[in-house]
């Protein structure tokens, strides 16, 4: 009866339950990982130092803010070497894996191919959602502390000017408009603001004039200000306040970028590129190029799960001397054919907006198709 009833309790196991082989695969791929992100690294900081000095030399910068801006202005190239460094660290988790007949023992013991790379798969699977929330959440920040600098310590360029302007919905189909003559990059002050708040039926209910708007973040600071309130009837009445709190909805250098880099969508995150996108302010050829943009930008950072997978099979095939040499080099052409494709795409979906989402994400889909087989095949042999 005791035994009926334990085996009548016993549960089945998970069969995506973590297990000492998984945490073992991991721990694997951590190491040639990190010297792929280290190696990498090195490649785009040499060419960053030469940058450098040409702003040291030519532009006669000061040499902490051109070495400040490179350091702001990295985040945007770890978008391209993190997928590289997962390609190269699992090339090379493979190969000493394979190398050293642990995959063959793994696979007598019961284990097929799939669920020995399903760990590996996961944790590409991961690094690209990471990934996407670096471009989308800190990488945009990077580039305002980058572009400030520039233009501060670097071309010395004075206030942005020539009617900035951030449009921000509110609840209730209202609106508020922000206009100013000015922006201090230094200081991060927004000159000579005015602020109007419309109504749902797109008619003025409050204006507010200030000296200036001072960023706080997350929020907006006007000095000196005084607001109009216009009542239903036609009354308006006026407040004055030296400091008062307010919600423009954009950061400074959002505002500038509205004018100088609005032709340069990869400067800008998923979300500027929508604001800009619902503007109505672009160009039809500008909207293309933005929108293939948009989608693109979406489907880049998942390049670390697409070449996590690829890898697998590449690194399974006997590797007769020179391994790390040879993987690197291998990583290097995989990596070369898939951005050569992605730019390739990138063009096509600028043709028409409806093509912007399907080329954006051919060039995973193909590289995915491409190692699926792969996968399949070696997982026979």
């Amino acid at each position: 009866m005791t035994q009926t009833r334990a085996l009548g309790h016993t549960r089945p196991r998970a069969p995506w339950r973590a297990t000492i082989l998984d945490r073992y695969l991991v721990s694997e791929l951590g190491g040639p990982s990190l010297f792929g992100l280290s190696a990498f690294t090195l490649i785009f900081v040499a060419t960053q130092i030469l940058a450098i000095g040409r702003l040291v030399s030519e532009e006669h910068a000061p040499l902490w803010a051109a070495v400040e801006y490179f350091l702001w202005d990295m985040p945007q190239f770890l978008l391209l070497v993190i997928p590289m460094a997962m390609l190269l660290g699992t090339l090379l988790a493979m190969q000493r894996l394979s190398s050293e007949s642990e995959i063959t023992a793994m696979k007598a013991g019961g284990i097929s191919l799939s669920r020995i790379v399903a760990p590996l798969l996961l944790v590409g699977l991961v690094v690209s959602l990471l990934a996407l929330m670096v471009q989308e959440l800190f990488v945009p920040l990077a580039n305002d502390r980058a572009a400030y600098i520039r233009q501060q310590a670097i071309e010395h360029i004075s206030p942005a000017s020539s009617n900035l302007q951030a449009v921000t919905p509110l609840p209730g189909g209202r609106k508020q408009v922000t206009i100013a003559s000015g922006l201090d990059i230094p200081t991060q002050t927004l000159l000579g603001v005015t602020v109007i708040t419309y109504d749902a039926h797109q008619k003025p209910s409050e204006l507010t004039v200030a000296d200036r708007a001072r960023y706080v973040p997350p929020t907006w600071t006007l000095e000196n200000s005084t607001t109009y309130h216009f009542g239903a009837d036609g009354s308006v009445e006026s407040t004055a306040a030296a400091h008062t709190i307010v919600d423009i909805g954009e950061r400074p250098n959002q505002i500038a970028k509205q004018k100088i880099e609005i032709t340069n969508p990869e400067d800008l995150s998923r979300a500027e590129i929508k604001e800009r996108l619902d503007s109505g302010q672009l160009s039809p050829q500008q909207r293309n190029l933005f929108t293939a943009t948009y989608a693109s930008k979406l489907a880049r950072p998942f390049a670390a799960f697409v070449f996590t997978l690829i890898a697998v099979p590449f690194g399974l095939r006997p590797v007769r001397g020179g391994g790390t040499g040879l993987g690197f080099g291998l990583a290097v052409a995989i990596v070369f054919v898939y951005y050569v494709i992605s730019t390739i795409f990138l063009s096509i979906g600028s043709a028409a907006t409806w093509l912007a989402g399907p080329a954006a994400w051919t060039p995973n889909l193909l590289f995915t198709v491409i190692g699926a087989s792969l996968l399949r095949r070696a997982s026979r042999v």
